[in-house]
């Protein structure tokens, strides 16, 4: 198994990340660990979750995904598995987090209190890699990473990440870190795929010159990429399919990822894993772990079974041929996800 470094960290991570998002809504106790046992069978050592799953999120299930792999990894050797966990960014905007009553924010206060509910309901006592879910745009930034850096200092948490961010938000908090001898960010955790590949523009640069890691979300467009959304098909006990079907906010989400544009350019994505030999799932997990930037890519899955195609992406190579075919079709529809 090859082994990647995560930013400038300590850690040495798979090239692929089993995420867990499902775990307690899609996917039950049963079959979370069915999913788990494969993957870390496979050789998988590094594993992703948030104090907010599983998705979607509510009220009542907040946690639960945590408390889930908590218990499995009661049966496994805590030095052999990296786990990354996230706090919940600040409420508002698009999403209030039903957590602390939607008052969440990244500063001392909520910091605190979410990494101590995460090591609670895993289990653990530290956490490898404790990522921001998102950005606080009110809480200043030199707030923020002294919060974070405290949990570094006490031990609980081994090092730092955030998440969809932007290049402005990333370089100037690890600028504040620098200058403050604070705990900095090691990785990155954005959307990226052959239907997203806006971190091309400007943060894989920034990653490049700062040492920071992508790990990738979303490799197969949430499901889009496999192509079980085309031929106007929206398959029941799927995340779009039922996102479509229900409320007006996650209809708005499913759009964003179904669209005219997204099939177009997954039936091109499609045929061209055909004419290669393998999965459209298989070629687009791997043509998400062939970057520089990247340290490991997350994937996720509603069975045990769907990871096979996933996994098959650390025993294959992308010719310079099908990655030129993919460059094609991004050229015909540069942004087809909205």
């Amino acid at each position: 198994m090859e082994y990647r470094y995560v930013g400038r960290s300590g850690l040495r991570v798979t090239p692929i990340c089993m995420g867990t998002m499902s775990f307690g809504t899609w996917s039950d106790k049963k079959e979370s660990f069915r999913i788990l046992d494969r993957s870390f069978d496979r050789g998988i050592n590094f594993f992703d979750t948030a104090e907010v799953y599983p998705v979607p999120p509510t009220v009542e299930l907040t946690g639960r995904t945590e408390e889930i792999f908590g218990e499995w990894l009661k049966n496994k050797p805590r030095d052999a598995v990296i786990v990354a966990t996230k706090v919940a960014g600040a409420a508002g905007g698009w999403f209030v987090p039903p957590i602390r009553h939607g008052l969440t924010a990244i500063d001392r206060h909520h910091v605190e209190r979410a990494v101590e509910g995460s090591l609670r309901r895993m289990g653990v006592d530290y956490i490898d890699l404790y990522q921001v879910h998102w950005p606080d745009p009110i809480v200043p930034m030199a707030e923020s990473m002294d919060a974070l850096d405290r949990l570094v200092d006490s031990g609980k948490v081994r090092y730092l990440g955030t998440s969809n961010e932007t290049s402005y938000g990333l370089t100037k908090s690890n600028m504040i870190a620098e200058y403050e001898g604070l705990a900095r960010f090691e990785s990155i955790q954005n959307n990226f795929s052959l239907l997203n590949r806006r971190f091309l523009d400007e943060l894989a640069q920034a990653c490049r010159n700062e040492k920071v890691s992508l790990l990738p979300y979303s490799p197969i467009g949430g499901g889009v990429l496999s192509g079980k959304y085309n031929d106007g098909k929206s398959p029941p006990n799927t995340r779009f399919g039922d996102y479509q079907r229900s409320n007006p906010r996650q209809q708005v989400m499913a759009r964003r990822f179904v669209n005219e544009g997204t099939l177009a350019s997954t039936a091109k994505y499609v045929e061209i894993a055909r004419q290669a030999g393998m999965s459209p799932v298989t070629l687009a997990t791997r043509w998400s772990m062939e970057f520089d930037f990247v340290a490991s890519t997350i994937i996720g899955a509603r069975t045990a079974d769907q990871l096979d195609e996933s996994l098959a992406a650390l025993d294959v190579e992308l010719s310079a041929e099908v990655k030129a075919a993919c460059d094609e079709v991004h050229n015909q529809f540069p942004y087809p996800m909205g």
